[in-house]
């Protein structure tokens, strides 16, 4: 069991743990980079506000790290794996508002390692990897925004929405899903709505430069992204068949966590029977 007092030591040596296996690892094992990052590395040569496939984000990012790294492979698992350990720090900072055992910011963060998506799909730096920081990041601070009347997290927010979109379009679901929250809690709290259009317009303006080269660009982006999602394809079974198919896949690399998170949860059941010996200290 963790003491109390080492909880922080724990998290800070978790961190450089994982951050030291997951760039050593790939770095000694990968004869090449992966596709996304080479392709990223491509992009980042030739920088504009968009491309063939996707917003021009991660393509800046990789194009700092080229810029001060070089073409060294380990810099880029290394990025991969910044962008990872950032958002645990998100997730432990916005855990704290929620738990007061300690332990508990620790446990979030475990589980959270046993999911795929933070493990071994992490090494190839690409689009979701790194939208990684900027989603825990816009939870925490669109969490310290409707709690507070701080303009400084509002402006955060927009800010860290935008650079999501400018990652990938997907980053289009959680800021839908924060917009619905905030319907509801602005019932409560009229104040805010001045503080969210102020951060409606930073976001606005961040991807105005964006939506600009979509329209000098035909759509480039979009169309790509419909035509991989085969909207125009026929076949009422393979619409069917194909959402059964990835639902399963995401169940079956999520199975570790919910195990985990089920056993947690037993745990904290049994310690409040008192059963001293499930206790954590």
């Amino acid at each position: 069991m963790i003491p109390k007092k080492n909880i922080h030591k724990s998290f800070y040596l978790f961190l450089f743990l994982h951050l030291l296996l997951w760039t050593l690892v790939p770095s000694l094992s990968n004869v090449n980079l992966p596709l996304d990052t080479i392709e990223a590395l491509a992009w980042g040569s030739n920088l504009d506000w968009g491309y063939n496939k996707h917003p021009p984000f991660s393509a800046f990012i990789a194009n700092t790290f080229y810029f001060l790294f070089g073409s060294n492979d380990w810099a880029y698992y290394l990025l991969s794996q910044l962008c990872v350990v950032i958002s645990f720090i998100f997730v432990w900072k916005l855990a704290e508002d929620f738990f007061s055992h300690k332990i508990y910011l620790f446990l979030s963060l475990l589980i959270l390692e046993t999911i795929v998506f933070f493990n071994y799909t992490t090494p190839e730096f690409n689009v979701y990897v790194c939208q990684l920081p900027l989603k825990a990041a816009a939870v925490y601070y669109f969490w310290k925004s409707i709690n507070s009347t701080n303009l400084y997290n509002w402006l955060v927010t927009g800010i860290l929405c935008a650079l999501g979109i400018l990652t990938h379009y997907s980053f289009i679901f959680l800021i839908f899903s924060l917009f619905i929250f905030f319907i509801f809690f602005i019932k409560k709290n009229q104040k805010q709505i001045t503080n969210f259009f102020i951060s409606l317009f930073i976001f606005l303006l961040i991807l105005s430069p964006h939506f600009i080269w979509l329209i000098e660009n035909d759509f480039q982006t979009i169309n790509y992204a419909l035509g991989r999602a085969s909207v125009g394809e026929k076949g009422l079974i393979k619409h069917l068949i194909n959402p059964i198919k990835f639902l399963l896949k995401q169940l079956g690399m999520l199975s570790l966590f919910f195990l985990i998170f089920l056993s947690i949860i037993s745990i904290k059941k049994l310690r409040k029977m008192n059963f001293s010996y499930f206790q954590l200290i």
